[in-house]
């Protein structure tokens, strides 16, 4: 395939090393772009144009943040995290999940930046790797994990970094907060995407039932056993074994599970014959398992081979940010997506400001129920069950409704912007967006 030379800036010639530099990243076949000390863009390879470029419109010479985020200021002024302070204070290189406008609009970019040194060990310049992640949404979608808010990034940001290993995910949250949504994409970002993903309902299995159920059993092994039956771990050989609900299993069930996972081996009911497991193993629980290791009620050398990368997910009331987005997703994955409904603003707040104990599951049911009233098609705050408020800082004053309230809080506070989120219970990236939509910015 032929290619074209790669723009580059008129100072570049005096750097010899970032000209070589430059040449060797056309080659290669993820996006990448080269950067000044001063964010400035001095490159971008084919891959990044093809992926991440906006028709005809140059971005070299432009600085990264206002490209891919359209800030005034550079990310950690903004509240973001910035991927070229850390990896100037480091001396080395960075990671970081961030929303970045596409061509295709908002999408979860994962971003790798490295530091360049010249022969007296002075940074030159940085090399920002780029890659779209393709296991959650920032915009409303018919499927999958939906969110863009710094709690729901920061579990993804874990999920994307653990996914590529072997290692045991244990998944920890309330009901409702996307645990299966989440085990299956760590399974879809792993080396086992093509194999099968198997859910086990932990909770819905009692004791005599759990290791036919898992293991499998032969014909003649208890009474109904009229044939052999494989179990869900051989079903999953290949493949991701999702332990959902892992803090219901029995305790007298939790030794034979235990020696599954160390040996790496079971038995059929009624066998005799070893058999070999092959499967990733991903658990979830919204119950407290340190509690409950406390109290004998969970192995606590199970423990301790599950918990071996913990992620917790974010209750909704904690991504407040995310309810539009979520609303809108729903609305367009359910069955009555057939029928176009919309939410009034008034009721969009209303639903920012709920405590949502049940989390998405429970915002599903809410707008479920809604839309049965909405005959014209718009969901009102009549049509909203009473909702108890969130006892977070965002319930200390609803910025959603009026910018006007924004705008006089902007003009009489007397603290920093850090200072002023934390009081409005946003986010510094959310409040920086706020002023920036009010030209206060």
């Amino acid at each position: 395939m032929p290619t074209t030379p790669i723009p580059f800036m008129p100072a570049l010639p005096s750097r010899p090393a970032v000209q070589t530099l430059i040449s060797f990243l056309e080659h290669e076949a993820h996006p990448m772009i080269v950067l000044d000390p001063d964010y400035n863009i001095l490159a971008a390879n084919i891959a990044y144009q093809r992926q991440f470029g906006h028709g005809d419109q140059a971005i070299v010479g432009h600085k990264c943040y206002r490209v891919s985020h359209h800030y005034d200021l550079p990310c950690d002024q903004a509240g973001e995290h910035c991927p070229m302070k850390r990896a100037q204070e480091l001396r080395g290189p960075d990671r970081i999940l961030h929303i970045h406008h596409t061509p295709r609009g908002p999408e979860h970019v994962a971003v790798e930046l490295r530091p360049i040194f010249d022969a007296a060990g002075a940074i030159t310049a940085y090399v920002e790797r780029l890659e779209v992640v393709r296991s959650a949404s920032a915009k409303p979608s018919g499927e999958g994990l939906v969110g863009r808010s710094a709690a729901f990034n920061q579990a993804l940001a874990a999920m994307r970094r653990v996914a590529p290993s072997m290692l045991p995910v244990l998944l920890l949250g309330e009901s409702g907060t996307g645990k299966e949504l989440f085990a299956r994409a760590v399974h879809e970002n792993s080396e086992r995407e093509a194999g099968p993903f198997v859910v086990v309902d932990c909770s819905g299995l009692t004791e005599t039932l759990f290791e036919s159920e898992l293991f499998g059993h032969e014909k003649g092994a208890f009474t109904g056993a009229i044939a052999r039956k494989a179990g869900l771990v051989e079903t999953a050989q290949g493949g991701t074994l999702f332990l959902d609900e892992i803090g219901d299993v029995p305790l007298a069930m939790q030794v034979k599970l235990l020696r599954l996972i160390e040996s790496g081996t079971y038995r059929r009911v009624g066998s005799v014959e070893t058999q070999y497991a092959n499967f990733r193993l991903v658990a979830a629980t919204h119950k407290p398992l340190e509690s409950m290791v406390e109290k004998g009620e969970f192995r606590q050398d199970l423990y301790y081979r599950i918990n071996a990368f913990p992620i917790v997910l974010p209750p909704l009331r904690e991504r407040s940010d995310d309810i539009p987005l979520l609303v809108n997703s729903i609305l367009q994955r359910n069955s009555y997506a057939k029928r176009k409904l919309s939410v009034a603003d008034s009721a969009m707040a209303m639903l920012q400001r709920g405590s949502w104990h049940g989390n998405v599951r429970e915002l599903r049911n809410v707008l479920e129920r809604a839309s049965l009233f909405a005959d014209d098609g718009v969901i009102r705050v009549e049509h909203l069950p009473a909702l108890g408020v969130a006892r977070t800082a965002s319930s200390r004053i609803s910025v959603q409704a009026a910018g006007t309230t924004l705008a006089e809080l902007h003009a009489s506070f007397q603290g920093t912007r850090k200072e002023l989120a934390a009081t409005l219970g946003l986010s510094e990236r959310t409040l920086y967006r706020k002023l920036k939509e009010l030209g206060l910015d």
